[in-house]
């Protein structure tokens, strides 16, 4: 599996993955693949959030 490198890459990555599983061409055996990647990716990108988020309330707490 490649390496997640940027939100922005995981972001596009999980859209890529949605469009193929919206595709009739999607086969069932797909699927379970398709499920665990966009599950990696879900994940990377909370947890990107969730960091930036406190390192903004971090900031913003500097100036308070």
């Amino acid at each position: 599996m490649e390496e997640i490198k940027s939100y922005k890459q995981a972001i596009e990555e999980l859209e890529a993955i949605v469009g193929k599983m919206q595709s009739p061409e999607c086969d069932i055996d797909s699927l379970s693949g398709y499920t665990a990647r966009a599950l990696t990716l879900l994940k990377y990108c909370k947890e990107k959030l969730l960091k930036t988020e406190q390192e903004v309330q971090k900031t913003l707490q500097e100036f308070s």
